[in-house]
């Protein structure tokens, strides 16, 4: 009698057990349904790539030339520099240019240097303050760089001006 009831309880495990019902062809869905805005935004803008160079050949007498560190500028990897009002040179975005400056402060009227380059793919801005007073004048300060799409690049430099 033992295992007759047993076996009935085995059976009646398995006689309970439900099947799964299989749907062919469906797909399992999610119960978060996500619904996407048909009005597109704009990916945010790209910074500018800012590439070190040589100091340029053209440059022959007095100047400006600043890295982005005191340890760059001592190894020559220069981001900035110009001849002294006319001409400024950087390598942007894989390209070396050549831009005319605006506009350039008298480095001799105050602690102060500011310096405006544009041309049709940037607009820099130099700004920079003396931090030692020698025969070439040491600046620290901030290089920023815009496009016309909006984007900023801002980048902390250090150099010097002098002749």
């Amino acid at each position: 009698m033992k295992y007759f009831i047993i076996l009935f309880s085995a059976l009646t495990l398995v006689a309970c057990k439900k099947e799964k019902e299989t749907v062919p062809d469906s797909k399992p869905t999610d119960s978060l349904n996500i619904v996407q805005d048909s009005a597109k935004t704009d990916p945010a803008p790209e910074k500018v790539l800012v590439d070190v160079f040589p100091f340029p050949k053209e440059i022959k007498e007095c100047s400006c030339y600043f890295a982005k560190n005191k340890a760059d500028f001592e190894n020559e990897q220069y981001i900035y520099a110009d001849d002294a009002g006319k001409t400024a040179y950087m390598k942007l975005d894989g390209k070396r240019i050549a831009m005319n400056l605006i506009s350039s402060s008298d480095m001799e009227a105050g602690e102060e240097l500011t310096k405006e380059i544009e041309n049709e793919n940037y607009k820099i801005s130099v700004k920079g303050k003396k931090i030692k007073h020698e025969e070439a004048l040491l600046f620290e300060g901030t290089l920023i760089i815009e496009k016309p799409n909006g984007s900023k690049t801002t980048i902390p430099i250090y150099g010097e001006c002098g002749c």
